[in-house]
């Protein structure tokens, strides 16, 4: 009896080979799920860490509001005074081209991903160093992102075409980004400068606008008064979540990633498969022997799952392991960022879907007949 381990000790050779390649699945897994995180952190780290639950875009723009939408002055402050409603904060959002003119690495392009608001709301960041962004003045609070292209407190960007001059005023020590761009904060009417590309006094028309209204709504909000809000601005709210899709190429890198993956656990499971079908027809005649001596059918297919689980576990546990080191080195070299629960989930995924493929192979268990071995084929 106990024939699974007693295969395990005897054709350890081709378990091992076997296993290898589960290993190397599970390797590819832990990179690709590493990869997938790490250009979702570059893509929307920056919207993510915006304290709000929901965002009113124009509801004219279907499709990337953030280069598309505009809300007037009128629209934030008819969502502030809705029900359900805690906060409503104007927010600009706007990617330029700038150049450090003042500072040590004069001449150095550098490309923002601004971000917009009131310098006294709860969207305006706590910088690590320096100062925070102030109602007068074209100051700048930068993110680790920026500062690690050599730009410090105190030196001056100006941007392209509209020679705005950004003086950065400090720094928040986190490494975030939108649109894989990090970001610069500053207050509404520089961004307005900036997005316009109006150096000098701004037009009465473009100092009450925004790209969108940030919103934190409390729990349980009406969705009726929501509504009726919408109605009345013009404007649409989506979750904060919904809005990760406006991110410059976010939504294709995601939906490409999850493709790969996708087929990478399909593969898995048909190589895992097509293994233990062969593995069950060269054993056919030990099968029939267990059966002939008693062994239940059920008992036998517990036995082949669990070698089956024993070789997928401990294969992927060392590609997992594999993997994290690679994927470790990686990180500050690639967009990459290691997820505990992506990686739970890939090496469950591939456990999981191997173990179906493994148990569609051994059927074939049932189909054994027990008088194979007493001679039935002679």
């Amino acid at each position: 009896m106990f024939l699974a381990l007693r295969d395990l000790r005897f054709a350890r050779g081709r378990f091992a080979l076997m296993g290898a390649v589960v290993a190397l699945i599970a390797v590819l897994g832990v990179l690709l799920s590493g990869l997938a995180s790490g250009l979702a952190d570059a893509g929307i780290s920056g919207l993510r860490a915006l304290p709000m639950t929901h965002m009113a875009f124009d509801e004219k723009a279907t499709s990337e509001q953030f280069s598309r939408s505009t809300v007037e002055q009128a629209d934030w402050q008819a969502w502030a005074k809705a029900p359900g409603v805690e906060r409503a904060e104007p927010f600009g959002n706007t990617l330029v081209n700038a150049r450090v003119t003042e500072g040590a690495e004069k001449g150095e392009q550098v490309n923002l991903a601004v971000f917009g608001m009131e310098p006294d709301s709860s969207l305006a960041p706590e910088p690590t160093e320096g100062e925070r962004i102030g109602e007068d003045g074209a100051g700048v609070v930068i993110t680790r992102e920026i500062a690690d292209l050599g730009v410090e407190i105190g030196d001056v960007l100006t941007v392209d075409r509209s020679e705005v001059r950004l003086t950065v005023v400090g720094l928040v020590d986190d490494t975030v980004s939108y649109g894989h761009i990090g970001v610069a904060y500053t207050n509404l009417d520089t961004w307005r400068h900036v997005h316009y590309g109006l150096p000098g006094e701004l037009p009465e028309a473009a100092r009450g606008q925004a790209t969108a209204v940030a919103l934190t709504l409390q729990d349980g909000a009406g969705a009726p008064a929501v509504a009726a809000v919408e109605k009345a601005t013009g404007t649409r709210a989506d979750t904060k979540e919904a809005t990760f899709g406006a991110s410059p190429g976010y939504t294709a890198e995601s939906s490409t990633m999850a493709l790969i993956k996708g087929f990478l656990y399909a593969i898995s499971a048909l190589v895992v498969g097509a293994f233990f079908t062969v593995w069950t027809v060269q054993r056919k005649a030990e099968i029939a022997l267990l059966k002939a001596l008693g062994a239940p059918t059920g008992y036998i297919l517990r036995d082949a799952l669990a070698q089956v689980v024993a070789v997928l576990v401990g294969a992927t546990a060392l590609g997992t392991a594999a993997g994290l080191a690679l994927g470790s080195a990686m990180i500050g070299k690639a967009p990459f960022s290691l997820s505990a629960p992506a990686i739970a989930t890939s090496s469950g995924l591939l456990i999981g879907l191997g173990t179906v493929g493994a148990a569609v192979a051994v059927r074939r268990i049932t189909a054994v007949d027990p008088l194979t071995a007493l001679g039935a084929t002679r």
